[in-house]
């Protein structure tokens, strides 16, 4: 197509359609053998297919922006169904509860999981602090001893965590958790609410046995595929990237002292972190625009 020097090539009205077209379906739907469509992909589709005799991948991404499309992004989602879903907006509606209301002088709220297989990783030679015009320099070869695993409680009103590292991570493990938490909160504090993902060891039947026998705790599970709701897990984050990252550890009880180490000056500064009902209110309306025309019924 000719055009102007230094000006942007312009195509006909029906080149930009069928390049939506191809934009807006899966590569593997005109036998082309690629996950995603990139640019490049785009481009020579076009013109194997005859519709330009050239066409740069930059020019396919300025029609593409145009229209809001960006086909090489992913971005996961779970198809709603029967019966996981029922009850969806109305724990979401609960747990918002949990998060921002008000909590009585006798109640506490924690969050409960799992940072697990937390390698040492102790390096081959010593890790070489910054310099003027060199970042800090991590020996890329290391030596495998293990895996220990952080279980920890946050407390949603204050942000402080009760942690402690076992190299397992059974029912047996969690009710130690369970119990350093019964041992550090004053008996004054009548109802503990534990907010927990699905995993099996949460449900087993001696945390369950447990609970039966503590009538000041109660648990309350996510939905599924929900433990990003689960604010620890916001915690979990903050040690990888403070942490963990970079770090250079001698052995498995290196490990666990610095983690504790960390929970320990943590708890000295500590901060809730700021859910609102406006987040929660994101997630519902994420959810309705996700549904069928015919949504699933809401949990009696």
């Amino acid at each position: 197509m000719l055009h102007a020097p230094g000006a942007q090539p312009v195509f006909p009205p029906v080149v930009t359609t069928h390049l939506v077209k191809l934009a807006c379906e899966l590569p593997e739907d005109h036998d082309r053998s690629l996950s995603l469509w990139t640019c490049a992909e785009l481009a020579r589709s076009l013109v194997l297919e005859g519709r330009v005799d050239s066409i740069s991948p930059q020019t396919v991404q300025r029609l593409l922006a145009d229209q809001r499309l960006r086909p090489w992004r992913v971005h996961h989602w779970l198809h709603p169904r029967a019966p996981r879903d029922l009850a969806f907006a109305d724990k979401v509606t609960a747990l918002c509860q949990l998060y921002t209301q008000p909590l009585a002088e006798h109640e506490r709220v924690l969050c409960l999981d799992e940072k697990t297989s937390i390698q040492p990783r102790p390096r081959t030679a010593p890790t070489r602090p910054a310099r003027r015009g060199c970042p800090v320099q991590l020996e890329a070869e290391y030596k495998r001893c293990g895996a220990t695993n952080l279980f920890s409680a946050l407390d949603t009103r204050t942000g402080q965590v009760i942690s402690l590292c076992r190299r397992r991570k059974r029912q047996l493990e969690f009710l130690e958790l369970l119990e350093l938490i019964d041992r550090l909160t004053p008996a004054a504090v009548r109802r503990i609410i534990l907010v927990c993902d699905n995993l099996s060891v949460h449900h087993g039947k001696l945390v369950q046995a447990w609970v039966g026998k503590h009538p000041r705790f109660e648990m309350f599970f996510l939905p599924v595929h929900c433990s990003w709701m689960n604010q620890v897990e916001q915690w979990f984050s903050i040690v990888q990237r403070k942490r963990l990252v970079a770090s250079r550890f001698e052995s498995l009880e290196h490990l666990e002292r610095q983690l504790l180490r960390f929970v320990e000056q943590w708890n000295q500064t500590a901060k809730p972190f700021a859910w609102t009902k406006r987040s929660f209110d994101k997630v519902l309306a994420k959810v309705e625009r996700s549904l069928p025309a015919d949504p699933l019924p809401r949990a009696a």
